[in-house]
């Protein structure tokens, strides 16, 4: 059992070291994460947007039911 578990460990640091992570590791302090940092900033700014975009309809939606429901 205790094998199995050890090459299972040994298998993903292996599948790790083939990976290509989000930042140049010449790179040092905030400037090796600049790729991942502004991907992040992408996610938000476009979450925020359809999020307003969600809110918007559904604010309108809800007036339209209020004036049909209100007849």
């Amino acid at each position: 059992m205790f094998g199995k578990i050890r090459k299972f460990f040994s298998d993903v640091g292996l599948e790790l070291k083939k990976t290509s992570w989000p930042w140049d590791s010449k790179e040092s302090g905030f400037k090796k994460f600049k790729e991942l940092s502004d991907s992040t900033v992408v996610v938000i700014v476009a979450i925020v947007l359809l999020g307003a975009w969600v809110a918007f309809w559904d604010f309108i939606m809800a007036y339209v039911m209020g004036v049909v429901t209100n007849i």
